[in-house]
């Protein structure tokens, strides 16, 4: 199983001002890919942040995945980070500069100083729908913050994040959350599966599990002892 990390860098998500969609966007794409989030971290646009923070990460967990702070302006400090978190310089990449020069129909000198700069010896990605360059610095995937880039750009690499499919089902109880602790620690026994639980109005349940039969036999066990709406 792959265990992924995901960072998001700005100070617009830590003040409030933007809702951070990104996160959740890549937590669903990266479970559909088989690979399972163990950490999701808001960091601001400053230089030793992102490099303490990616840092840790990439030593901790198979593949870490940074979004924002990604192109020219003066607070697009994420490519930084992540070059000081592997003790690397940037330096401009002469892929990223060729691809600006002909599929973005740019005058490399046009753009703003720092445009094709990336850590040294990273591998360089394509934005689809936009001018920055994104990059992969050894287990770390460095994607803009702009949705539909990020989305595009990481389409190109959600092949390298695989592993088992974890199959979900849900149910939902009209019982309190706390009557039903008994019934799902007994239904993660007997059928080797994750059993969450979400109050609302009613309680929601979701058995998780890769094992498409297990997760159905357990959400089916599940709805003949629990009270239903």
């Amino acid at each position: 199983m792959m265990h992924v990390a995901v960072v998001t860098v700005g100070d617009e998500l830590l003040a409030g001002e933007v809702t951070d969609t990104n996160a959740a966007w890549l937590c669903d794409r990266l479970e559909a890919c088989g690979a399972t989030v163990r950490r999701v971290v808001t960091v601001p646009d400053e230089v030793d942040a992102i490099a303490e923070t990616v840092g840790e990460l990439a030593a901790r967990y198979d593949a870490v995945v940074v979004t924002g702070g990604v192109g020219p302006t003066h607070d697009d400090r994420t490519l930084a980070g992540v070059a000081a978190a592997f003790d690397r310089e940037l330096r401009t990449h002469d892929g990223a500069r060729e691809w600006l020069e002909s599929t973005g129909d740019y005058a490399f000198a046009e753009l703003a100083e720092g445009t094709a700069d990336l850590p040294e010896g990273s591998r360089f990605l394509r934005n689809p729908v936009g001018v920055a360059p994104g990059a992969v610095v050894e287990n770390v995937y460095v994607l803009p913050g702009v949705p539909a880039e990020m989305e595009a750009m990481f389409d190109h690499v959600a092949a390298e994040f695989d592993g088992a499919v974890t199959h979900v089902e849900t149910l939902e109880a009209a019982e309190p959350e706390s009557a039903l602790v008994d019934r799902i620690a007994e239904a993660e026994d007997r059928f080797d599966v994750a059993v969450g639980s979400y109050p609302g109005e009613v309680v929601r349940l979701s058995v998780r599990s890769t094992d498409p039969t297990a997760a159905a036999e357990a959400a089916d066990w599940l709805r003949e002892r629990v009270a239903q709406r």
